[in-house]
């Protein structure tokens, strides 16, 4: 709440700490006004420029009418004029609370919306790279993934298997990937999940821009697929369609999809094998780096390296 009243807002001693792991995020009540979401950023995970960067996406987003909720800038306090402030040793941002619920995917007329919507943020994201934010590639969520959760966490009898494993399926990526050219990149949401978007008045609200990279548009459109074969297809289709109402989409990037779900599944767990020594993560996340944890992970990979070998979901 000192945070939040540094930068001039009167606090009512209502404070509502709200399910995130990675930064730590509140709901703080205001006198004379809807409460704020307070956002402070774990350090040193992003710098300063990073941080920036993020927040002035979304405001480029915001000027083009797109529903995302960008942070406020703040209008009193030693941060004035700036969307980051800074309290102690930390970097925070406030947001104005925004009401929603998560989107139905099964509906496909929810799924032609937000590639309608998908596409209106790629177009602004293809307008310029980021400076200083990373890119989803292979190294950096593939390779150094491996490699951390190879010499700290795998069991020793089932390194040989996870590390054989994962040598197959970083050939496959890198395979499946070399079509992938430097202007397919352009900045996206990266997080692109059904928790972060926010369904209200029959539209979606893109909140949570703090994994905000470098990718193909791809990855934006993976991430609300679900289910089988069958209705992934379904799903592709129709985003894919509203998609095309507002923004050209590369087919080729369809054969992307199985790559970008194994670089997530091997960055998630890398994620909780780096956050272990925080306190919160093994009360938040009691399964993890157990031997049936370890175990179904190798499971998964295989099954996730069987469909890199799979044929494409087609743009029908």
């Amino acid at each position: 709440m000192s945070a939040v009243e540094s930068a001039g807002y009167l606090c009512d001693g209502r404070i509502f700490a709200l399910n995130s792991y990675e930064n730590r995020v509140y709901q703080v009540g205001v006198e004379d006004g809807q409460p704020l979401i307070a956002k402070f950023y774990r350090p040193e995970r992003w710098s300063g420029e990073q941080i920036q960067e993020e927040h002035d996406y979304c405001f480029a987003l915001v000027e083009q009418e797109l529903p995302v909720v960008a942070p406020l800038v703040l209008a009193n306090g030693p941060d004035s004029g700036a969307s980051v402030g800074h309290y102690d040793d930390f970097r925070f941002a406030l947001f104005p609370r925004r009401g929603g619920h998560a989107p139905e995917l099964d509906n496909l007329d929810n799924l032609y919306t937000l590639g309608k919507f998908l596409a209106r943020i790629h177009l602004v994201g293809a307008v310029k790279p980021f400076e200083y934010r990373p890119a989803i590639d292979i190294s950096t969520f593939g390779e150094e993934s491996v490699g951390f959760v190879s010499e700290h966490f795998i069991p020793r009898d089932l390194n040989a298997a996870y590390s054989s494993l994962t040598v197959d399926l970083l050939a496959a990526m890198r395979e499946q990937l070399s079509t992938l050219l430097p202007e397919d990149y352009i900045r996206v949401h990266g997080d692109s999940h059904a928790g972060n978007i926010l369904w209200r008045d029959d539209l979606p609200h893109f909140v949570d821009f703090d994994d905000a990279r470098m990718a193909p548009a791809i990855q934006d459109v993976w991430m609300l697929l679900c289910g089988d074969r069958n209705r992934q297809q379904l799903q592709v289709s129709e985003i894919l369609a509203g998609y095309g109402e507002f923004n050209d989409f590369d087919p080729r990037q369809l054969r992307w999809i199985e790559s970008f779900r194994a670089l997530r599944l091997l960055y998630f767990s890398a994620w909780l094998a780096r956050r272990w020594q925080d306190p919160a993560f093994p009360r938040a996340f009691p399964w993890f780096n157990t031997a049936r944890y370890w175990g179904d992970h190798i499971l998964e990979l295989r099954e996730q390296l069987a469909a890199l070998n799979e044929q494409p979901l087609q743009w029908l």
